[in-house]
């Protein structure tokens, strides 16, 4: 049945190539991604997918779905395809919409013998408001038995894990006053994120070595002659499991809170960015797209495990997921940069495109037909 699916995508080859390169040409960024979801819903609905757009009202969000009507499992594909500011598809998303989609196109053309479903998601705004993680809480994956995306990497490496992200603002509201003439008559609301900096930098030798806080200062006061009334700070607070990031939001909002209390400032906190959970690979998921990956001619794997944050951790702590990288390029290209980016389009980018498409296909394919146990 697996040579079946590598007649298919040779058979979508060139459309998919097509695809991620017009992505790559046309950038867009979390929310704004029109063009890309147009692409995208156009190969699905060619093939026979249900496609409903502007999914759980969000403009750039979709769910494609094509039944056997016949008894089986539910195989789920991610698409991301949002791009970074200035540098364009520095995150491989270009890659990482298309192989999703081609994987579900592919896996269709035999669906009807083995049985099951396909759902493809269109989950725009992973580098920002991650759609996922409005999925998630909305229970839309609990229709799935299993949840595959692929990412393109300066090397390849099996699923792994990602941090639990928290991003909370503090807002310090105080009261103006001329610097110079009456500053005992002004509460200066800058102190109190000074201080805040300084409660959470004493926080850190007593965090576990998984932690990381980094945060701004988004507004600081608007004169140096005027004591400012209002002083805002932006963080991100993030650990291995999100057990741990609860317990330390904890510190945190009593370090808040004191460094309103030492100044006369008022403080409100309130999170500015949805929160991300850690991603949990699922084991034997991962063993089968390893093999897969294997089978098709790729045999060295890094021994990275931790990638910052993603939306997919929320994806796995509903049903078994994974999230493996295939490299792309040289070790020396860092991700989020314009050489990623361009790897995306070279000889080897293409080639790897098709290979990540048919090895997440090859996966899809083993959970329909229990090959994997989940």
């Amino acid at each position: 049945m697996k040579e079946l699916l590598n007649k298919e995508v040779e058979n979508l080859r060139n459309e998919l190539v097509e695809i991620s390169e017009y992505m790559y040409h046309n950038p867009e960024l979390g929310n704004e991604e029109f063009k890309s979801v147009q692409k995208l819903t156009s190969l699905l609905e060619e093939h026979n997918f249900i496609v409903e757009k502007e999914f759980l009202g969000l403009k750039t969000a979709f769910r494609a779905v094509y039944d056997s009507n016949k008894p089986g499992l539910t195989v789920g594909y991610l698409c991301e395809y949002d791009a970074l500011p200035e540098i364009g598809h520095g995150c491989g998303h270009n890659m990482i919409g298309t192989m999703s989609a081609g994987a579900g196109v592919i896996l269709s053309k035999i669906l009807d013998e083995v049985g099951g479903r396909i759902i493809v998601y269109g989950t725009p705004a992973e580098e920002t408001d991650g759609a996922k993680v409005i999925f998630a809480e909305e229970g839309v994956f609990e229709e799935l038995d299993a949840a595959m995306i692929l990412h393109p990497s300066n090397a390849t490496s099996k699923s792994g894990t990602s941090m639990a992200l928290y991003p909370l603002q503090f807002t310090y509201k105080g009261k103006t006053a001329h610097a110079a003439s009456c500053p005992q008559d002004g509460i200066n609301a800058l102190n109190s994120v000074i201080q805040l900096f300084n409660g959470i930098d004493a926080l850190r030798q007593h965090v576990t070595p998984d932690v990381r806080m980094h945060g701004i200062i988004t507004n600081g006061g608007v004169a140096a002659n005027i004591v400012p009334d209002e002083a805002v700070a932006q963080f991100y607070f993030r650990a291995a499991k999100k057990e741990t990031v609860t317990e330390l939001l904890e510190k945190v909002k009593a370090i808040a809170e004191g460094a309103a209390l030492m100044t006369g400032a008022t403080l409100e906190m309130e999170r500015f960015e949805l929160p991300y959970d850690n991603l949990v690979t699922h084991e034997n998921l991962s063993d089968a797209f390893t093999e897969n990956l294997k089978e098709l001619g790729i045999t060295e794997f890094a021994t990275d495990k931790i990638f910052g944050s993603s939306d997919i951790g929320n994806v796995s702590h509903i049903v078994p997921t994974i999230h493996p990288n295939i490299g792309i390029c040289d070790r020396s290209v860092i991700s989020h940069s314009r050489e990623m980016a361009d790897a995306t389009v070279t000889k080897l980018g293409h080639e790897r495109l098709i290979t990540g498409t048919l090895a997440l296909a090859y996966t899809g394919y083993d959970v329909l037909t229990k090959k994997v146990e989940l």
